[in-house]
């Protein structure tokens, strides 16, 4: 049994300061659907990092930076298509980020977070619902959500064969900072 078997559904806020993500410990995938629909591109980036801060009030604030470069499909093709100027143009944005405008805590283990999702040169606003489960100090929170990639710029696709929306999947182990 290792720790994060240990977690268990947050129900008291986690405690005050800076919680680091653990990334050997953490994911953030994705899958879009390709050919029309009938099959999906999965994905993950293999160099993420970020951090969650919660100052003695209770007020939270969460960045999530993910390394473009590190965009991992299986193909490594599709892999170079993907670092090129058709979709994360990794040589002028290196990196996709995330960064919370407003997190709110829902009850029950579940926190809504606002924010803005900066990649390729562009930004779109999310609001998503993420689970907490927690232990005296690591947190692990998880989201996943629809995304019309579009919004970004990212929609290269011969032939209109790339569907929307594309579905991100963040789960990210954090530990406390002392």
């Amino acid at each position: 049994m290792n720790l994060t078997d240990t977690l268990k559904r947050a129900e008291d806020p986690a405690p005050a300061g800076r919680w680091r993500l653990e990334p050997a410990d953490s994911t953030a995938e994705f899958r879009v659907p390709h050919f029309w629909g009938l099959i999906t591109v999965r994905g993950r980036f293999q160099s993420l990092d970020g951090w969650l801060e919660i100052d003695g009030a209770g007020a939270r604030q969460i960045e999530l930076i993910i390394d473009a470069s590190s965009v991992h499909t299986g193909n490594p093709m599709r892999d170079r298509h993907l670092r090129g100027a058709d979709f994360f143009d990794v040589a002028n944005h290196s990196v996709v980020r995330f960064r919370s405008t407003r997190v709110t805590d829902a009850g029950d283990g579940v926190v809504k977070v606002a924010g803005e999702l900066a990649a390729a040169g562009r930004q779109v606003a999310l609001d998503l619902e993420a689970s907490l489960a927690q232990s005296s100090d690591q947190l692990r929170i998880e989201v996943c959500t629809p995304l019309d990639q579009r919004l970004l710029g990212l929609s290269w696709s011969p032939l209109g064969m790339t569907r929307t929306p594309a579905t991100l999947r963040v789960s990210a182990l954090l530990q406390r900072q002392l």
